[in-house]
């Protein structure tokens, strides 16, 4: 792609090697274009579009609207008649929250629950739905920063698609939690008739499936609806493959380092349990605009070369 770039490259030993050989590689679907273009689009991408800030607005954005979403989950509760559904709901959040942090967060959840306005137009919800709102419209916003995006959406509409969205991610939290509570009856139902032995094992492997069929969708779907250009690439992309696989490794060495390594609560005391969770979702929010880059990069590749094509036959 860029003469310059590659120039450099070739004057580098075993680089040059490895750039001869993407440019061998073709990828389909992408009209010719090479591994090689691919990724050197994708690193121009995340070099200059100021990758870890975005994702510190971002975090913070997704950080403050974390319990107005839960707020608005829970006040779902009792128009939810599926028995053992609360359980169901804390016991997927301490399983998504990194380790030594859900139990600070449970007492903000319990008192939610405590003290929770019933009723659907209360200020509480209607403020839950305003806030949630401004953290899915913080990463479409990020997304827009991209180096690759040249189209824009105005403030309004922009908005608008991010309460859409924000809602649709409640609906399929209520999904989730309702297909474990449902997977676990069947399993129940299958162990009592002696068909199964081991329920934990078939247990984790049917709610891990589940939670990872989850990200995958929410990740789609905010990079399908995030910018303009984003309706025209598939729905489930390349990044979000890329952003599911990487958030569930990350998410497993993460609970590592917690769990063996870090010293936040012997330092900070109480205060290192907000400090973890911070970590965790600016270490997301970055694997989340890596994906979409890589989704930016090859649309932007394709709309390129398309051009070129267009120009050649002229």
């Amino acid at each position: 792609m860029s003469k310059e770039i590659e120039d450099k490259l070739k004057k580098i030993p075993i680089i040059n090697i490895l750039v001869r050989l993407g440019k061998k590689i073709k990828i389909p679907g992408l009209h010719g274009m090479s591994l090689y273009d691919v990724l050197e689009m994708y690193v121009i991408g995340i070099v200059k579009g100021a990758l870890t800030t975005r994702a510190g607005g971002i975090a913070f954005s997704f950080f403050m609207a974390i319990f107005p979403f839960l707020l608005f989950v829970l006040t779902l509760i009792p128009y939810i008649s599926i028995d053992g559904f609360q359980d169901g709901l804390l016991s997927l959040i301490s399983e998504i929250l990194p380790p030594k942090t859900f139990e600070a967060s449970q007492l903000v959840i319990e008192d939610i629950l405590r003290n929770q306005q019933a009723g659907l137009l209360s200020f509480g919800f209607l403020a839950s739905i305003f806030l949630m709102t401004n953290g899915v419209n913080a990463i479409f916003g990020g997304f827009e920063y991209s180096y690759h995006v040249k189209e824009v959406r105005n403030v309004v509409r922009a908005y608008v698609i991010s309460l859409g969205v924000s809602l649709v991610m409640a609906f399929f939290l209520v999904i989730t939690v309702a297909l474990i509570i449902f997977y676990q009856i069947g399993l129940d139902k299958l162990i009592a008739r002696g068909w199964l032995d081991n329920d934990i094992f078939w247990l984790q492997i049917g709610k891990g499936f589940i939670f990872v069929a989850m990200v995958f969708t929410i990740v789609s779907m905010l990079y399908h609806f995030g910018t303009k250009s984003g309706k025209h690439s598939r729905f489930f992309s390349p990044g979000a493959i890329f952003t599911t696989i990487l958030s569930i490794f990350t998410f497993y060495l993460f609970s590592i380092y917690v769990t063996e390594f870090s010293k936040y609560n012997e330092l900070y005391g109480s205060i290192g349990t907000l400090l973890i969770l911070m970590l965790f979702v600016w270490l997301n929010a970055i694997i989340l605009l890596l994906g979409f880059e890589l989704n930016a990069s090859i649309y932007s590749l394709k709309q390129r070369n398309k051009t070129l094509t267009t120009l050649e036959k002229l």
